[in-house]
């Protein structure tokens, strides 16, 4: 009689990474691309610098805070660029070359995951009015399957980590002109989902995770479980024109990175790994 095998235990790292925004020339790319008529890209120096922080990230950053064990990771959204705002940044308006910069960059993340890799669906300026550009992409990176749905990629995903944790994903979330008043709209998010919970007598979420701001940011509370956070995720681009036009975006500098969310022996918390941008260069008069 053949013995059962011993159900693997589940999984207590999820990192989570967004707004890679692959396709643009001011965000993640590979060293060099060839474009869908034969012509050849290759990146810039400011490029080359995000793609030294993203290696390390995976490289070093990602095995330690995970130590070592197995980990999932969710895209957040506006993996691609798309066609946008009458923008002149795109490296190539053909999203076939964006998508195949986009699959360049995350297939080895999906191989480093061993496949346990979720797509969630961005802004519809950058990923189609449905998200259809990027449920092509997330078909052919091969990420794991909304059941409900029988997608490749969603608008939102709750996650049990660790067996303990409960998190709630997705990419939108508020954002201001004001620095000053950067944490109140994931304080808000927070709250109104503890009280849409009470309200059905649901569990309510431990972690929210959200992205779409490209600025870093973390709220914590008590809770009766220890903690409620909502983390923000920092993006892979750098100023782009549009950003300029922002009274909050024209006088900070872009930050890179991803985050952890790590369900430990005795609680849940989250780690973030951001790398600020250089101001420009000081003109000499």
């Amino acid at each position: 009689m053949s013995k059962k095998k011993n159900k693997e235990p589940p999984v207590k790292n999820l990192v989570v990474i967004s707004d890679t925004h692959c396709g643009c020339q001011l965000a993640l790319c590979p060293s060099k691309i060839r474009l869908d008529n034969g012509g050849t890209y290759h990146a810039s120096r400011f490029q080359t610098e995000i793609l030294t922080c993203w290696n390390y990230f995976w490289a070093q950053w990602v095995p330690q805070v995970t130590r070592g064990e197995p980990f999932a990771v969710v895209l957040n959204g506006d993996a691609m660029d798309g066609r946008h705002h009458g923008a002149t940044t795109p490296i190539s308006q053909n999203l076939s070359d964006q998508a195949n910069i986009a699959y360049e960059m995350l297939a080895p993340v999906v191989e480093a995951c061993e496949g346990r890799f979720y797509f969630i669906r961005g802004t519809r300026s950058h990923t189609g009015e449905a998200g259809e550009n990027e449920e092509k992409l997330a078909e052919r990176l091969n990420a794991i399957v909304d059941e409900e749905t029988g997608n490749r990629s969603r608008f939102e995903m709750w996650a049990r980590l660790g067996g303990q944790c409960l998190v709630h994903l997705t990419h939108h979330i508020g954002v201001t002109s004001s620095m000053a008043y950067q944490t109140t709209a994931p304080m808000k998010e927070l709250t109104e989902m503890f009280s849409e919970a009470g309200r059905w007598q649901e569990e309510p979420p431990d972690v929210l995770v959200r992205s779409h701001r490209h600025k870093p940011m973390k709220v914590d509370v008590p809770t009766a479980r220890g903690s409620g956070i909502v983390v923000v995720t920092p993006g892979w681009q750098l100023k782009t024109p549009f950003l300029f036009t922002k009274p909050g975006g024209r006088v900070t500098t872009p930050e890179l990175g991803g985050a952890l969310v790590r369900q430990g022996d005795e609680e849940h918390f989250v780690r973030m790994q951001s790398w600020k941008t250089k101001r420009s260069k000081q003109v000499i008069l």
